[in-house]
């Protein structure tokens, strides 16, 4: 079927079945050119929370509509693709986490939202890369087990005088940025300001102008005087800003910032989701208790 009447089909059936489609900035863009909503992990809960809808189609991966199932229990939640997940979220475990907070028992959990609804369960509370220094700070405990990226969590841990243990996990698009990347981008593009994501290496973030959350990076080529950026965080977000900043350039900072699991995200699944209603995510109650209170806690600091 070609995509003019899939489109057509998708924008039907979104009425007959009062659904909204939510969109990560990572995915294709012809996907998002029929999201209702397209943002980062934190505007992504956010948009959950406030939406009417009844059905809520994630065209993202497998943590995002998770997170969206447990702060709206009352709609229902599709996602396209099963098995578009995320590998860092993998890397850490309910169990794993346990035992981490037996040798800490001092310690408080911040859980990034990249982490599954059974971790959030054994956390304190959220954060997202967008507000991570800001929840760190709220809580009143000076020991912090920071899960799951160890990037972020050293980025944060610059801006705090808290002691904080870090997870081994990383994001594989973000952990793709070199170095060497950098070096050579800065060669040719002197004037070129360098936006990186907080996912990056932290000898990638020394080469940084301003380190941002995806929304923030989208935000910062709009009021910046710049006209020339190296943008370090996946690749479809130099596609997307392309096409609506032409009198702009924009350079990846590594071809290698690829989210293939985003990228399962197709019209066609979305089409068959909405269709037949698939795949419903479900969470078991007493995990999804628990894992609220620490998105909630994380969203009532966002609202501050």
């Amino acid at each position: 079927m070609e995509n003019e009447l899939i489109i057509e089909e998708i924008k039907k059936l979104k009425v007959e079945r009062n659904a909204v489609i939510l969109s990560h900035f990572y995915t294709r863009g012809e996907v998002q050119e029929v999201a209702d909503f397209i943002g980062d992990s934190l505007s992504l809960c956010k948009a959950a929370v406030s939406s009417k809808a009844d059905v809520i189609v994630f065209a993202g991966v497998h943590f995002m509509a998770e997170s969206a199932a447990i702060i709206s229990p009352q709609k229902t939640v599709l996602l396209p693709v099963p098995d578009a997940g995320c590998p860092m979220a993998d890397m850490v475990t309910a169990e794993s986490l346990r035992a981490a907070k037996e040798k800490h028992p001092e310690a408080a959990v911040v859980c990034y939202v990249n982490s599954s609804a059974a971790v959030k369960a054994e956390s304190d509370i959220c954060c997202t890369s967008a507000n991570a220094i800001n929840v760190v700070n709220s809580i009143e405990e000076r020991e912090i087990i920071f899960i799951p990226d160890k990037n972020l969590g050293a980025f944060v841990s610059l801006h705090t005088d808290k002691k904080i243990h870090l997870w081994p996990g990383f994001c594989h698009v973000h952990d793709n940025i070199s170095e060497e990347n950098l070096e050579e981008l800065k060669k040719f593009h002197p004037d070129a300001e360098f936006l990186a994501h907080p996912e990056c290496r932290p000898e990638v973030l020394k080469f940084a102008d301003r380190v941002l959350s995806t929304s923030g990076i989208v935000n910062e080529v709009e009021s910046s005087g710049s006209t020339e950026f190296i943008i370090g965080t996946e690749r479809e977000i130099v596609r997307n800003l392309k096409r609506k900043y032409p009198g702009k350039k924009f350079y990846p900072a590594s071809e290698k910032t690829f989210c293939y699991n985003m990228k399962k995200i197709t019209l066609e699944a979305i089409l068959n989701s909405l269709q037949n209603m698939e795949y419903e995510i479900h969470v078991p109650e007493n995990i999804r208790v628990k894992a609220k209170r620490t998105l909630d806690r994380m969203l009532e600091i966002s609202r501050s």
